[in-house]
């Protein structure tokens, strides 16, 4: 495999520094982790942003989390058709292996997906309604949502009513998935809906009862 290359320097070095610290210090842990499996709490699907680091924002441990990230934290509808469906893969795991309790949707603000479906549906970005673009393709599971915003005159508003609306689309695509509407309806799982301030370090939370995200 030619185009396969060394680490950076850089990561070299600070994986030796995890080794000799963060390793050395919970060995009995990592060793039990090994043994014995996994057995998270909870699932957590977040975007690919390098800015949103959930097992910080919850203060996580390895093993607590099964966490799934893509662009801008979708989740498709339920399509058994026998192609490659990577996040709906990570969600039947979790949800029919893992048997998880909890199922969070983490939205953001300032996300690039968000704004590369706004700017496709505006005619701003030709290159995303390519068949080819993969990026434009995903975001067609957003679309809907930019019609249903584009009576906001604001664009910044726009685009925060879109993020929130994704993490929506994805709660309502979730119960698409056989498995995951049984668990729900047994009780023995709960979806949650949550937005992310980056700047802020703010994070709401979807609250039924008023259809609004919440300061948690």
């Amino acid at each position: 495999m030619k185009n396969a290359r060394p680490l950076p320097s850089y990561l070299v070095q600070r994986y030796h520094g995890w080794k000799a610290t963060t390793h050395a210090e919970n060995k009995a842990w990592y060793r039990r982790l090994a043994e014995e499996g996994q057995r998270p709490r909870a699932m957590i699907i977040s975007c690919c942003d390098s800015r949103i680091h959930v097992t910080s924002i919850f203060g996580a441990d390895e093993g607590e989390f099964f966490i799934h990230r893509n662009i801008a934290g979708l989740v498709p509808p339920c399509a058994p058709d026998g192609d490659h469906h990577g996040t709906s893969a990570a969600v039947e795991y979790a949800v029919t292996v893992l048997k998880v309790a909890n199922l969070l949707v983490v939205g953001h603000s300032n996300c690039g997906g968000v704004r590369g479906c706004h700017d496709m549906c505006a005619g701003l970005a030709p290159q995303l309604e390519e068949k080819t673009s993969f990026i434009g393709r995903w975001m067609d599971l957003l679309r809907p949502s930019y019609e249903r915003q584009a009576g906001i005159a604001d664009e910044a508003e726009r685009l925060r009513a879109m993020e929130k609306e994704a993490v929506l689309v994805s709660i309502e695509n979730l119960m698409t998935f056989p498995f995951v509407k049984a668990a729900v309806e047994a009780e023995s799982l709960t979806l949650h809906g949550l937005w992310n301030d980056i700047g802020e370090g703010a994070v709401e939370c979807y609250d039924p009862e008023s259809g609004r995200f919440l300061p948690v």
